[in-house]
């Protein structure tokens, strides 16, 4: 049975960040990722330091968000990947929960320290919501320090690979890195992290690697969204787009 995935982290509704720049490419991108086995997909557009989660914005989003739902062909979630700043530890995590979960999704920063996302995440946990730590294996701090990775999960927080690291797409020390968060496991989900068409929500070629490499019991748990309290089953509206490439 071909299985069915859940996607945390992607750029598939417009919303002014480097994702898609229109409902029209959205809808192209949540079709692609289903074709390629993905049930649930969540849509994560960037809250930045300087690109904020204004009520304008929010309104927008969310109207984009409805138009591409509409016609994915998957199941399609909102939530947010938010770049941690000493601003956003003083606002309401709550209001950047993952639909239907208790997961607030933020990012190490590429470069600099951690320091604003421990500050982050320890408030999340606070609220009674899960961190969830996108891609730590591509960023300074765990580059110069890989240490860090396995500290933040000591502290049962979530940590999420990209599909693309894994295939080796952002170099061979992100690679290295994110296999071995996984199989010692350390990180425990992993994600597209899809913005354009020239980086799609995929996640089927990682997972057939993982397959090979950790075996396929494994394997699913890390793609499957039961990390996250989310399990993919298979739906009519995703199977008939996989199926006839809708």
């Amino acid at each position: 049975m071909r299985p069915f995935f859940v996607d945390c982290h992607s750029h598939v509704v417009p919303s002014g960040d480097d994702g898609a720049g229109s409902v029209e490419d959205g809808i192209a991108l949540c079709r692609e990722a289903a074709r390629h086995g993905t049930q649930i997909l969540f849509a994560t557009p960037h809250v930045w330091p300087h690109l904020t989660l204004t009520p304008a914005r929010e309104a927008e989003v969310r109207e984009a968000y409805g138009r591409v739902r509409e016609h994915a062909g998957l199941e399609l979630r909102l939530g947010w990947e938010l770049t941690p700043t000493a601003a956003l530890v003083g606002d309401d995590p709550r209001r950047y929960v993952m639909e239907g979960t208790d997961c607030v999704l933020m990012e190490v920063p590429f470069t600099g320290p951690a320091d604003d996302l421990v500050a982050l995440a320890a408030r999340t946990e606070s609220a009674g919501l899960r961190p969830v730590i996108a891609h730590p294996e591509r960023t300074e701090a765990v580059l110069d320090r890989p240490a860090l990775a396995d500290e933040l999960a000591e502290r049962g927080w979530t940590l999420q690979v990209n599909a693309t690291s894994l295939l080796g797409r952002h170099g061979d020390e992100a690679a290295e890195l994110g296999w071995d968060f996984l199989e010692r496991g350390v990180a425990t989900v992993v994600g597209s992290d899809g913005h354009r068409p020239t980086r799609p929500p995929h996640v089927d070629e990682a997972y057939a690697l993982a397959v090979r490499r950790l075996g396929e019991e494994r394997a699913l748990r890390l793609f499957d969204g039961s990390a996250l309290g989310v399990v993919a089953t298979p739906s009519r509206t995703a199977s008939r787009a996989v199926s006839t490439g809708a």
